[in-house]
């Protein structure tokens, strides 16, 4: 029952793309730069763990701004710097900087999307239903996180790891356009 009320699949949706992107840059990002870039496999690894320390710190930040800008505006510029993150992942440059960079960036907006959502599901459906909801964004989340990363090693083993920062790039765009769509939405309530 709790599906059928509107918005509730588009916030599925949303916390599906963000945990599966959270998880397959966890798990493909020092495979990624070192099997395509051809970052030292050490460098790598240094800055594949970037992108949990940006997610700690930007958990750690965003706790400070969240109610003086709010969760929408949390979970929209997180997308987007995941995004601006995922483009510097793509630039082809001699210096691997950009690119390393890029994958902290990604981290650091990752980190308030998460918190964020399950914040804004009572302003979004009500507290009456906000429990089950908040259950069933756990199964999109556990669903995101356990099905996406080996679909991109799937996907990577036949297509080439060069598809890492486009995989990431199209979860972030879906989790943007499933979350605005959910705004609208609630806005036209």
């Amino acid at each position: 029952q709790v599906i059928r009320i509107p918005g509730v699949l588009l916030v599925l949706l949303a916390f599906f793309a963000y945990c599966a992107l959270e998880n397959t840059s966890i798990l493909w990002a020092t495979t990624y730069l070192a099997g395509d870039r051809g970052v030292n496999p050490a460098t790598a690894a240094a800055f594949a763990s970037f992108f949990l320390l940006g997610i700690t710190g930007g958990r750690f930040l965003a706790g400070f701004f969240a109610d003086r800008i709010g969760d929408r505006t949390l979970i929209r510029g997180g997308f987007l710097l995941v995004g601006l993150g995922g483009l510097m992942l793509l630039l082809p440059m001699e210096t691997h900087a950009v690119a390393l960079a890029g994958l902290a960036l990604a981290g650091f907006g990752s980190a308030p999307i998460y918190p964020a959502i399950i914040h804004s599901t009572p302003a979004n459906f009500g507290r009456q239903h906000s429990h089950a909801i908040i259950g069933i964004q756990m199964a999109a989340a556990y669903l995101g996180s356990t099905l996406m990363p080996p679909l991109f090693g799937a996907l990577s083993s036949w297509v080439g790891l060069w598809l890492f920062p486009i995989f990431i790039l199209l979860l972030a765009a879906m989790g943007l356009v499933f979350s605005e769509r959910l705004n609208r939405l609630v806005d036209a309530r």
